[in-house]
C-alpha cells in the first residue's frame, strides 16, 4: 500500500481456513458478529482450503500474499483469523501484511475485557489476557528482541527488557490470582448460605445470543442486561423466583454464554463465575431455535459442560425464539423430549419475548424443585446477590 493513503481505523479482513473438520463456518458469520461486538467493521472475507496449517504463515505464502492483497485494497488496519494463530504464526503474518493480525482467542478476549462490569469478572479478563500475552511476550514485540552490544558484548538491553516485562507479567499473574481467589471465595460463601437454607438452585446456561438474559429476566421480572449480541451478559445475576405451584422459593442464576472454541484460559479464569452451574440443582440450556446452527451451538455447550464438570447435572432443553421460527418450522407439540448424548432429556418450547411457554416452564420448575422448605416466604423476584463488586 502506497505510504499516503491511510488504513481505516476499525476496518478487518475476516479469514477462515476450512481444514475439513466438522461444522466449519464457511460464511464466517460468527467471527463477523464477533467483530461486530467487539466495535470493527468487517471489509471483507476470504476462506481457504488446506489439509493442515503452515508452519510459518498458517495460509502460506501465495494467501498471504492475497490477503495482503485484499487489505491494502479496503485499506484495513487488521486482519483476523478464525483460528488460533502460534505466537510465531502471528508473528510471521503481521510482517508479510504489514498491519495488525489477530486470531478468535483474542478477540474474544477482548469483548471479555469490554462487557466485564463487576470487579470479579474484570479480575477474570485480566488474568485470562496475561496468560495470553505471555506466551506471545518474545516473539510479538519486535523492539524487545536481543540486540548485538559492542565488543565483548554478549547481550543488549533488548534482552534485560525482554526478562524485565515477562517478570513484571508472571507477578501481575500472580497478583491477580491472589485477589480472584480472594473474591472467589466470597462467591463459595454465598453458596454455602444458600445451601444451609436448603434452597433449590438452577442455573441458565446456554450457547451465546440464544436469550438467556431474556428469559432470566421474564422469570423474575429482572431488568438483567439483554442485547441482541454476543457476550451480553459475562457477570453471574442471581435472583430468587417464587414458584406458587410449588410454594416455594428457587434460587436462578444467568450465566456467561458459551461459544465454540471458547478460549482455554478463560474456561480457567471463569471458574467462580461458571460454578455457579456446577453447583446446580438443575441447568436450564437454552437454545435458539430460530438459528439454523442450534444442534452444532448445542454440542459446543455440552463439550464446555464436560469440561468444567457439569455434565452430570439434570437438564431443561429450553428452546427460545419460537416466535421466530416460519409457520412451517413451528413445533406440532409446545414440550417434548429430546435426545442428548444418548439421554431423553425434556424440551420445552418458549418465547421470552412473546411468553409463549413460560406458564408451561414455570410449572415444569415448580414440579422439579419439590415442596417449600419451612421458612421460605420470600415475594417473587426479590434479589438474592449480583456477582460481587
Amino acid at each position: 500500500m502506497s505510504e499516503d493513503i491511510p488504513r481505516q481505523d476499525g476496518a478487518v479482513v475476516l479469514v477462515g481456513v476450512d481444514f475439513g473438520l466438522p461444522h466449519f463456518d464457511s460464511a464466517l458469520e460468527e467471527l463477523g458478529l464477533l467483530a461486530q461486538t467487539a466495535g470493527l467493521t468487517p471489509v471483507e472475507r476470504l476462506v481457504c482450503k488446506r489439509k493442515a496449517p503452515d508452519a510459518a504463515l498458517f495460509v502460506g505464502s501465495g494467501k498471504a500474499d492475497e490477503i495482503r492483497e485484499l487489505a491494502e485494497l479496503h485499506r484495513a488496519s487488521e486482519v483476523i483469523f478464525d483460528q488460533a494463530l502460534s505466537p510465531a504464526q502471528q508473528r510471521n503474518l503481521e510482517r508479510a501484511l504489514g498491519c495488525a493480525v489477530y486470531d478468535r482467542t483474542f478477540l474474544i478476549l477482548e469483548i471479555f475485557a469490554q462487557r466485564a462490569r463487576s470487579h470479579e469478572g474484570k479480575l477474570q479478563v485480566e488474568l485470562a489476557r496475561l496468560q495470553y500475552l505471555s506466551t506471545r511476550l518474545v516473539r510479538r514485540w519486535s523492539h524487545l528482541e536481543r540486540q548485538t552490544g559492542g565488543a565483548g558484548v554478549r547481550g543488549g538491553p533488548g534482552e534485560k527488557q525482554i526478562e524485565l516485562d515477562r517478570r513484571m507479567i508472571d507477578e501481575s499473574i500472580k497478583r491477580t490470582r491472589e485477589r480472584l481467589a480472594k473474591v472467589q471465595k466470597q462467591r463459595s460463601t454465598q453458596r454455602r448460605q444458600r445451601e444451609r437454607r436448603d434452597t433449590f438452585n438452577i442455573s441458565l446456561v446456554g450457547y451465546t445470543n440464544a436469550g438467556k438474559s431474556s428469559i432470566f429476566n421474564a422469570l423474575v421480572k429482572a431488568r438483567a442486561y439483554a442485547a441482541d449480541q454476543l457476550f451480553a451478559t459475562l457477570d453471574t445475576t442471581t435472583r430468587h423466583l417464587y414458584l406458587g405451584d410449588a410454594r416455594r422459593q428457587v434460587s436462578i442464576s444467568d450465566t456467561v454464554g458459551f461459544i465454540r472454541d471458547l478460549p482455554h484460559g478463560l474456561v480457567d479464569a471463569f471458574k467462580a463465575t461458571l460454578q455457579e452451574a456446577v453447583d446446580a440443582d438443575l441447568l436450564l440450556h437454552v437454545v435458539d431455535a430460530s438459528n439454523p446452527h442450534h444442534p452444532e451451538q448445542m454440542v459446543e455447550v455440552q463439550r464446555v459442560l464436560r469440561e468444567i464438570g457439569a455434565d452430570g447435572i439434570q437438564q431443561l432443553l429450553i428452546f427460545n425464539k419460537v416466535d421466530a421460527l416460519e409457520s412451517a418450522q413451528q413445533p406440532l407439540q409446545m414440550q417434548d423430549e429430546m435426545d442428548v448424548d444418548g439421554v431423553q432429556v425434556p424440551r420445552l418450547f418458549v418465547s421470552a419475548h412473546s411468553g409463549a411457554g413460560l406458564p408451561a416452564l414455570r410449572s415444569e420448575l415448580a414440579r422439579r424443585s419439590g415442596s417449600v422448605p419451612a421458612g421460605m416466604s420470600l415475594e417473587a423476584g426479590a434479589e438474592l446477590h449480583d456477582a460481587p463488586g
